[in-house]
């Protein structure tokens, strides 16, 4: 509790005995109330309880403990592109991936002062990367904090007019400040994609259309990744992302994470799924869950 701003504490505190009261109701999230993942968790789970948690690693741990029945986790940016270290936590959680949910962000810059004598702006590097250019063509500097929200109370602790916040608009009535300006960012299709994290998933029934993510490590053998992706296209699977990373410090990029269209049980997935399993190391499924918004 100590880690958040003091004017985010009370509530912080407030929310945290509500889902304690009913963890099969509490939705986790990373950073404080009022941050884009609070949004983003009201828009997912109307019924639901919003738990704040400090860092993604706590939001994980809330459900890997009972303490929430799942967590909404920013995965990527369509402005900044994939939220750091998620790659490495998605597979390290044990958690299922059980759906999806995509949020317009628009942030807002809120302080004590008047907006000419703001010379630093806070948030999270996420949002601060999507305002780069809005930033330094007002000559506000960027400071990092853990996330947008509790930089917002931060700054309301704070109280000096040059510091500002970068946060969703309705941070700055939840912690006493000024908008200064809004709606502000770099492009107007600035949107973030989450994800449902749960304990375990439902094999998927009904209507889709759906989604299946998987991350996999090829050979290390020439053309390995090439001749793993043959099983999407001679069998027609659609794969919306694909993003290579490193692990364990060998600078080989061999490590990757995709999403695709369809679920394991289709023909045609499963006939990509063994081709991919031929020339891979491993292959791991996150998730099957239905498709929250028309890729393309």
């Amino acid at each position: 509790m100590e880690t958040y701003a003091a004017p985010a504490r009370p509530i912080v505190a407030a929310m945290t005995a509500a889902a304690a009261a009913a963890p099969d109701r509490a939705v986790a999230f990373q950073g404080a109330p009022g941050a884009n993942s609070h949004v983003a968790a009201l828009e997912a789970f109307p019924d639901g309880l919003p738990l704040p948690c400090f860092a993604f690693e706590d939001a994980i741990d809330a459900v890997r403990d009972g303490r929430a029945d799942c967590a909404v986790i920013p995965i990527e940016n369509s402005l900044h592109g994939r939220v750091a270290d998620i790659h490495f936590l998605l597979p390290e959680s044990g958690l299922v991936i059980t759906g999806e949910h995509f949020l317009s962000i628009r942030h807002a810059l809120m302080g004590t002062g008047p907006r000419d004598g703001v010379t630093e702006a806070m948030s999270h590097p996420q949002a601060l990367g999507q305002c780069r250019h809005w930033l330094k063509a007002h000559g506000i500097r960027q400071v990092s904090y853990p996330d947008t929200a509790g930089a917002a109370a931060y700054v309301a602790e704070r109280g000096d007019p040059a510091v500002a916040a970068l946060a969703p608009p309705g941070a700055a009535a939840i912690y006493g400040l000024d908008l200064l300006g809004v709606d502000i960012a770099d492009a107007e299709h600035n949107t973030t994609r989450f994800v449902v994290l749960a304990r375990g998933g439902k094999p998927p029934v009904g209507d889709g259309p759906w989604m299946t993510t998987l991350i996999f490590e090829v050979k290390n053998v020439p053309a390995a990744l090439y001749k793993a992706m043959g099983g999407f296209a001679t069998n027609g699977v659609n794969m919306t992302k694909l993003e290579s990373y490193q692990r364990g410090g060998s600078f080989a990029a061999t490590e990757f994470y995709a999403d695709i269209q369809g679920k394991p049980g289709d023909p045609a997935v499963d006939r990509a799924l063994e081709e991919l399993g031929f020339h891979s190391k491993w292959v791991r499924v996150l998730g099957t869950y239905r498709r929250a918004r028309e890729r393309g």
